[in-house]
């Protein structure tokens, strides 16, 4: 019931607006930040990592942190989930419809479906200068976990990742706000809710008239919410696609 009405209210709608959450991506087998860290980071949490403080206290620490965390990605490919939404925005596309694919997820796995996606918390494969602040384009090697430097400055080189306390990109999070006060149709797939100013725009849409959809196997138990799919996004997500 929940799925074709999901996809009816799709069909009916104009502009569509999609956020994806670090569960969609688990289910690529990327762990979350909420997972325990093993290893050499076994004892600290990825809060105290994913911060400037911790960088300039010990930037090769953290830079070898997201060297492994790489490690962990490379392989990783995208599941039914992303690749239903690359079919979800081809149709949108082919039915002169508005789609827009924001993410909290800093890999590449929609970008490898096929999708559009505007990211808002950074590149897991980009990096900039700590200092100045300008990309990187020097090539990366994830099992070498030593420090680069800057070509313009010589500042330590970072990902290019929006870290804990860090403002979102402005171009991202102005386009994320007008696509959810615009759109006619919210959906909020595998994200937990929890972090802001992303978690917001889920009830930014409500507040300008949308319809929200959740699809999340842990339901955040959002009053927000109009349609709840308590499933696994590869799992929903293929059924919408099928049902329209």
């Amino acid at each position: 019931m929940t799925i074709q009405k999901t996809a009816d209210l799709i069909r009916q709608s104009e502009r569509i607006c999609i956020l994806t959450g670090a569960g969609i991506s688990s289910e690529s087998g990327i762990p979350t930040f909420r997972d325990k860290q093993t290893g050499l980071w076994e004892n600290h949490r990825a809060e105290d990592l994913a911060n400037i403080n911790a960088f300039h206290r010990d930037p090769k620490f953290v830079w070898g942190w997201y060297q492994w965390r790489r490690g962990q990605v490379a392989d990783k490919r995208p599941n039914p989930a992303h690749h239903a939404l690359a079919d979800l925005e081809k149709w949108a596309l082919e039915n002169s419809k508005t789609f827009t694919l924001i993410t909290q997820n800093v890999d590449d796995l929609h970008e490898q479906a096929g999708s559009t996606a505007t990211h808002l918390h950074g590149h897991l494969w980009r990096n900039k200068c700590s200092e100045c602040g300008q990309a990187y384009e020097g090539e990366l090697d994830y099992a070498d976990d030593a420090l680069l430097t800057c070509p313009n400055c010589g500042g330590w080189v970072r990902p290019d990742i929006v870290w804990f306390g860090e403002n979102l990109p402005k171009d991202a999070w102005v386009l994320a706000e007008q696509a959810s006060s615009q759109c006619d149709v919210f959906m909020s797939i595998g994200t937990s809710s929890l972090v802001y100013p992303a978690a917001g725009l889920s009830q930014l849409a409500k507040q300008c008239g949308a319809t929200i959809v959740e699809v999340n196997p842990n339901p955040t138990q959002s009053p927000h919410i109009d349609v709840m799919i308590e499933e696994k996004a590869g799992v929903a997500l293929p059924e919408i696609i099928n049902a329209l």
